[in-house]
């Protein structure tokens, strides 16, 4: 497992000093928590995540790894995991390269906290793997440089001076990158099943987490597909296992 020196220093500070005590005999009148209370009972339940997440860290990681190993040829599958501990983050996940091919899996805080249990987090974690044994940033890039070739091929065609030519270069980039990436989603969507499952967590529980977030429909070169769609992709992918 590798989470980063800021993670574990994170889940070390979370899970010191966190007593929870019982006590016998009539059970108290309701009353407002005090300020210090409140942020008691604030790290206890940060502490509770951290746990869970350390956990789902040792757990899936080495599946994701095999399968990666499994399904790709000369693609490094080290994962590394980081906690995104900067103040302020929403609630995220993703994939990328570190400067020698490594790949990344970071979470931010706040989608730590906000997951609703250990499922949630291993169908991210998976989902995030799958995006990387998948090749989607490699394919991601190709779709940006054939959509600027394109954009600024017609530029010039139409007689476009270079101020012009860049800014289509520019935007057939985007348009490009953007081309198949629901079709990327669904691909890391139907492989996360995969690796949440073989990790022993419950996909279509870890799905779930799709019905708290903002539905992004079907837009056009939209970057996400409509959550139903999506939660229907998981739930036909677990019935084949």
């Amino acid at each position: 497992m590798n989470v980063t020196r800021s993670a574990a220093c994170f889940f070390a500070m979370l899970l010191a000093g966190c007593q929870v005590t019982t006590t016998q005999g009539p059970a108290p009148q309701p009353r407002q928590q005090t300020q210090a209370e409140s942020s008691t009972a604030s790290r206890i339940s940060a502490s509770a995540a951290g746990r869970s997440f350390a956990q789902v860290v040792r757990t899936v990681e080495p599946v994701a790894e095999r399968e990666c190993r499994a399904r790709t040829r000369q693609v490094n599958c080290d994962f590394r995991i980081l906690v995104d501990d900067r103040p302020g983050q929403p609630p995220n996940a993703f994939q990328t390269l570190d400067k020698s091919g490594r790949p990344i899996i970071a979470f931010t805080l706040a989608l730590i906290a906000d997951a609703r249990n250990a499922d949630e987090m291993a169908f991210v974690m998976g989902h995030e793997a799958a995006h990387h044994i998948r090749g989607h940033i490699a394919r991601q890039q190709q779709n940006a440089v054939a959509g600027a070739v394109i954009a600024g091929g017609l530029a010039v065609l139409l007689g476009g001076n270079p101020d012009v030519i860049e800014t289509a270069q520019r935007q057939g980039a985007a348009v490009g990158a953007r081309t198949y990436s629901k079709d990327f989603e669904l691909e890391a969507d139907a492989l996360g099943t995969v690796i949440t499952a073989r990790a022993g967590y419950n996909p279509l529980r870890g799905a779930q987490f799709f019905a708290r977030i903002p539905d992004p429909g079907d837009r056009f070169l939209g970057t996400h597909p409509p959550n139903a769609q999506r939660i229907e992709t998981v739930r036909r992918t677990a019935a084949g296992l």
